[in-house]
C-alpha cells in the first residue's frame, strides 16, 4: 500500500503524488473568479425571453444567449433541455416537431401566454433584487425617495 503524504495542505496518495483534494483550496484575495452558476431562475428568464422574440430550437436560444450577452454566457446543452423540460411542464412553453433547413428533425420551442405573464413577474422581481443589491454594493449612489 502507498503512504499518504501532505504537502502545503493538499494530500497525496500514491507514489506518483496525485492530489487528493478533501477540501477546496481557498485563495484570498481572488484572483481569478470561478465560473459561477446563475442564479435560479436566471436561464428559464433568459430562454422565456429569447422565445418571446421568436420560436427557436435548442441550439440556437443557446447562440441567442451567447450572442446577446457578448459570450459572456455559455449555456451548456445539460443545463438548457433539463430547463426546457421545466418551463414545458409548468405549460411556460410548448413544442412542436419539425424539419430545420439542414434537413434535420428538430423541436421547435413558442412562449405560452402563461409564459409571458410569468416572465413579466421574473423580469419585474429580478429589478428590484437587482436595484437592492446595487444599493447594497453602491450606497453612495442611493437615491431618497
Amino acid at each position: 500500500m502507498d503512504e499518504e503524504h501532505t504537502e502545503s495542505g493538499k494530500k497525496f496518495v500514491d507514489k506518483n503524488l496525485i492530489p487528493v483534494y478533501s477540501m477546496p483550496e481557498v485563495k484570498w484575495p481572488m484572483t481569478k473568479p470561478a465560473p459561477r452558476d446563475l442564479f435560479p431562475g436566471a436561464l428559464e428568464m433568459m430562454i422565456l425571453e429569447s422565445l418571446r422574440r421568436q420560436p427557436a430550437h435548442g441550439y440556437a436560444l443557446v447562440q441567442h444567449i451567447q450572442q446577446r450577452s457578448n459570450n459572456l454566457l455559455q449555456v451548456e446543452e445539460g443545463s438548457l433541455y433539463p430547463a426546457l423540460q421545466r418551463l414545458l411542464k409548468a405549460k411556460l412553453v410548448k413544442a412542436e416537431w419539425g424539419v430545420s433547413s439542414t434537413n434535420r428533425r428538430v423541436r421547435t420551442y413558442e412562449i405560452t401566454a402563461l409564459g409571458i405573464r410569468h416572465l413579466e413577474k421574473e423580469i419585474s422581481s429580478f429589478e428590484q433584487m437587482f436595484e437592492g443589491i446595487a444599493l447594497v454594493l453602491n450606497p453612495g449612489k442611493a437615491t431618497t425617495s
